[in-house]
């Protein structure tokens, strides 16, 4: 089967400058120079679609796309995404990528250089999209149907980068493939524009993509996905609900599968398993060992993010887990999580607890997606045996107990979907930008707001329902002296139930946001999601003051969310800087920074 490889094609900078490498669908080629005319024809405009698509992962050669580290521009937005909005701190130690540290704390700056390395990252991709559509107007080999599926591919990749950049920065510039000068403000709201891209999108995508084999190109779904997704975050819930409604009754993938929630919550993060996943609404593809002698096509972005030295992996001990998160997934004895009052009830950690010491891990009620999300000592670790605990972590007093999980391959696939071509660990697990659980919930969320109570708790439950139903899946007791899984006997005291019918539209909406934490937990969305729903003041400080005091970690020490301001980040100082005419910078900076 044919596969849409995201490696990179075209280096494109934004103000137009036409370089790059040619590269077929499945190998990386050394860059060369192209031509205006080489490029202005049917294979050229496909080749620079791919490049188009190439920079969905923002990462180039052992660097971000566009310069910087490749972890500054992860498509995971595991700094931006879950380490700012409670999921996990930084970890590692305090003095190891110190900008993380002022990120963490929203204490940060315009001239924190990760701001700028993710606005290049993800500029390059609208760079990419707009020479597309500027080559396919001018080729002449090309039928009105393949430059309509051109145009459709192009403005929906268009459409994710700009949603990335709104989201991100919230007032950034709105240039296009007919920008005569990429110098504009950004004093337009963008929001139309995206919608437009997307809308067009929905309209001239093809359904699937079984005839050509090209399985991950995006598809009339996901455009769907998107765009509902964007209805959501302007608070266009009545769109929004009609939207996901069509998308969660009869959407399909690329390959031309139905959408369903895979039988499995942990198949979503297993490299061996993502051959047509159904739960994959849009996701980069990632591969290990494609020859290139580097990890670019290997998960470069979350390289950090593996148990430190001495475990297997080696490196890093970056992303560890929050007490918060971990106290999340505690339930009652109908199996429903504390909404309220998770942290009274925490789950007991071997912070403090050396290796050699004796621990047992905590024997109540838990989620039992808690640990296929967090690794935590006594507990299996995938099949690399039960996870250590503190000789896993680099600092255990500063980054907490606990492992990142989702993102960590596994043992009997390491010589296939581990890539060791440099100093940190690469794999082939997949980026879900979206998949269908994420859908499901959006669609729980857009219900709610418009009064569809039974709607609302019944796709919260369709969620939650993948794990009730299948205890079997749940993770299983790891027996050290065999070194394999012990049949029927469970790693911890799981235990998830069903929420009955939702009483109101503020506890519905308590119970999907909830949801959302617990399913998607270190997938890049948490502080979105807390930012677009006007909660992430109090989310965040009550974040600072747990984890800074009753679980003790100080990295966190002196952290101060500014409402008003922080729910977005600022515009780089750098852009700013690039843009000064006659003195005056044409970009503005957002408010309070």
């Amino acid at each position: 089967m044919k596969t849409l490889r995201y490696s990179s094609v075209v280096i494109v900078a934004l103000a137009g400058l036409l370089t790059a490498c040619s590269k077929s669908f499945l190998e990386r080629a050394p860059q060369g120079t192209l031509t205006e005319e080489i490029v202005a024809n049917k294979d050229g405009v496909n080749f620079l679609l791919i490049g188009a698509y190439a920079v969905l992962d923002g990462q180039g050669n052992g660097a971000a796309v566009a310069g910087g580290n490749p972890w500054e521009a992860s498509p995971t937005n595991w700094i931006y995404g879950s380490v700012v909005g409670g999921d996990a701190h930084k970890g590692s130690n305090a003095g190891d990528q110190e900008p993380i540290n002022d990120i963490a704390k929203s204490t940060y700056n315009a001239s924190n250089s990760f701001f700028n390395t993710k606005w290049k990252a993800v500029y390059e991709g609208v760079s990419r999209c707009n020479l597309t559509l500027q080559k396919m107007k001018q080729a002449t080999d090309m039928t009105p149907a393949q430059k309509t599926q051109v145009e459709a591919e192009a403005r929906f990749l268009r459409g994710h980068y700009y949603f990335e950049l709104k989201k991100f920065f919230n007032n950034v510039p709105y240039v296009t493939d007919t920008s005569a000068d990429v110098r504009v403000s950004n004093d337009k709201d963008i929001w139309p524009f995206i919608e437009a891209d997307f809308k067009f999108a929905v309209d001239n995508l093809p359904g699937d993509y079984v005839a050509s084999g090209e399985v991950t190109r995006a598809n009339k779904s996901a455009a769907q996905a998107y765009l509902g997704k964007t209805y959501l975050y302007e608070k266009k819930y009545a769109e929004a609900f009609t939207l996901l409604a069509t998308v969660v009754s009869s959407g399909k993938t690329s390959a031309g599968v139905p959408y369903r929630l895979s039988n499995r919550f942990e198949d979503n993060f297993d490299a061996s398993k993502k051959l047509n996943n159904p739960e994959a609404v849009f996701y980069i593809e990632m591969t290990a060992n494609d020859g290139t002698n580097t990890i670019a096509n290997a998960n470069s972005g979350e390289m950090l993010n593996f148990p430190y030295d001495p475990s297997p992996f080696g490196c890093c001990g970056f992303f560890q887990p929050s007490q918060d998160l971990v106290n999340s997934y505690r339930v009652d004895a109908s199996g429903l999580p504390y909404l309220d009052d998770y942290n009274d009830h925490p789950v007991k950690s071997d912070k403090g607890i050396t290796s050699s010491q004796a621990f047992v891990p905590d024997a109540d009620p838990l989620d039992p997606r808690l640990d296929w999300t967090v690794g935590r000592r006594g507990v299996p670790y995938h099949d690399w045996g039960n996870h250590p605990g503190a000789i896993w972590q680099r600092d255990q007093g500063y980054g907490g107990p606990y492992s990142p999980k989702k993102m960590v391959y596994w043992k009997k696939d390491q010589d296939k979907y581990h890539d060791a071509h440099t100093w940190a660990p690469g794999s082939a697990i997949n980026v879900n930008l979206i998949r269908f659980a994420d859908v499901v919930l959006m669609y729980a969320e857009a219900a709610a707001q418009t009064g569809n109570l039974q709607i609302a708790t019944d796709m919260v439950n369709k969620v939650r329902d993948r794990m009730k139903d299948n205890p079997t899946e749940w993770l299983h007791k790891w027996d050290d002296a065999t070194k394999q899984f012990v049949p029927g006997v469970m790693a911890a005291n799981y235990k998830i139930g069903d929420y009955p019918l939702f009483g109101s539209t503020a506890y519905a909406l308590k119970a999907i946001y909830f949801e959302r934490k617990l399913e998607l937990a270190t997938e890049g969305h948490r502080f979105f999601d807390i930012s677009r729903w006007g909660i992430a003041d109090q989310v965040l400080t009550a974040y600072y003051t747990y984890e800074t005091t009753k679980a003790g970690f100080p990295d966190l020490i002196g952290a101060q969310f500014t409402k008003g301001k922080n729910e977005y980040f600022p515009v780089p100082q750098r852009q700013i800087d690039l843009t000064l005419q006659n003195g005056q910078p044409v970009l503005k900076q957002n408010a309070g920074y």
